[in-house]
Formats: structure tokens, sequence, C-alpha cells
């Protein structure tokens, strides 16, 4: 990490700035047992966290009629919405933004969010003016395919050689792959170590706080 130079750090939004996973696992359950579906556990919930709000709804209920899955991402968000303001952002998170910014990064988002919901966050958490560019999940192709991380180093006229992603799920890490970007990973969101483990990353931070040091 010493030995590089990374002038863009893109990061995840749920599960890495955002102490959202449970609120969100907890929602695509609610939804599924509304509409009758088998309920996926806590792991497959999360699991499919960063994911665009379709795939996930896939994973999470693949015998569910196409016709039904706009009755069931309705579900889920009627279930988000209704917990969407107890989301705090971990300890340490906008502390790590604005030293980031004082130190002459460039910072961005590449979230599984909607754009609706990736400006409300901001928006809550008064970050609208942190990041110099964002990419959403209904922009484009979702993780882990690299289109986000292309249409931000495009944004910001920085090359893959100079880019960092970090993130708390492997669809982060095989994203920063397929983009030819370095990675690090996260362990305080919805996947766990060993999972994230199985990728290649020049780190791991189990915390905003060792995830600081790290970026040092």
């Amino acid at each position: 990490m010493t030995e590089r130079r990374f002038d863009l750090v893109v990061f995840d939004w749920d599960g890495t700035l955002a102490d959202s996973t449970s609120i969100i696992a907890a929602a695509l359950q609610g939804a599924c047992r509304d509409l009758g579906c088998k309920v996926p556990d806590e792991e497959a919930a999360r699991y499919v966290i960063g994911l665009g709000l379709i795939d996930a709804l896939r994973h999470v209920a693949p015998s569910l009629d196409a016709e039904d899955y706009p009755r069931l991402s309705a579900r889920y968000r009627e279930h988000y919405f209704a917990r969407e303001a107890e989301i705090p952002l971990f300890d340490g998170a906008r502390d790590l933004l604005a030293d980031l910014r004082a130190r002459g990064h460039r910072i961005a988002v590449a979230t599984g969010k909607s754009r609706v919901g990736l400006d409300r966050a901001l928006a809550y958490h008064r970050l609208t003016e942190a990041f110099d560019a964002t990419r959403c999940a209904d922009e484009g192709m979702p993780k882990p395919h690299p289109d986000m991380l292309h249409h931000l180093m495009r944004a910001t006229a920085t090359p893959a050689s100079a880019t960092v992603m970090i993130g708390d799920t492997t669809h982060d890490l095989l994203m920063a792959s397929n983009a030819g970007v370095a990675a690090i990973a996260v362990t305080h969101g919805a996947h766990a170590a060993e999972r994230l483990a199985e990728h290649p990353t020049l780190g791991v931070a189990a915390s905003v706080a060792a995830l600081s040091r790290l970026l040092r």
C-alpha cells in the first residue's frame, strides 16, 4: 500500500460506509414472507446485498413468477423505508472521507442502490457534496459487471492503476477484478471474512478505523 498512490478511492455504500446490512436483510426476508415465498436465512439475505434490486430479488425468491417481482419489490421497499431513518454511518466513516479529501484524493461511490435511494441517503447524512462522482445500479450494469467503475474512472479522468475499490461483499471485489483495479475488503458488512478472503485484495479491514490505517 505504501508503494502505491491511489488518486481515486471508490466506496460501496451499504455495509461499507452505512451500517444498513441488518435492515436490508430483514426487509428482504419480510417481503418474501409477505408474498408467501420461502424466507431466506440471514446468510442468504445478506449475500445479495450490493446487487441491483431485481437481481437480489431473483436470488432470494427464485421460484416466484416473473410477474410477481414488482409486488415483491414493493413489499421490500415498504419494509426498508419503515426503518431507513435508523441507518447510521459506521463510526469514523465521515472523518475518513474528510481525511481522504484533505489528502488530495478523489472519492466516489459505486452502489447497488438506485439513484433515488442513494441521493436520499446522501442528503440524510449531509454528504451530497462529499463525493466527486457516484454511480448506481439503475444507471448501467449492476455489480459485479465493471460498468460502475469504468464510469467513475471516466468521470474523474483516473486510470485503473490509480483506482482502488473498497467494499464489504464479493460482488465489490469481483467488480474491481473485472475492471482491473485494486480492491480492499471490509468485514463489518454483509459478507463473512472467509468468503471475502477467497478473492485477491490489497488488505482486509475489520473496522473503519482499521481501513483508515490501511489507506494511510
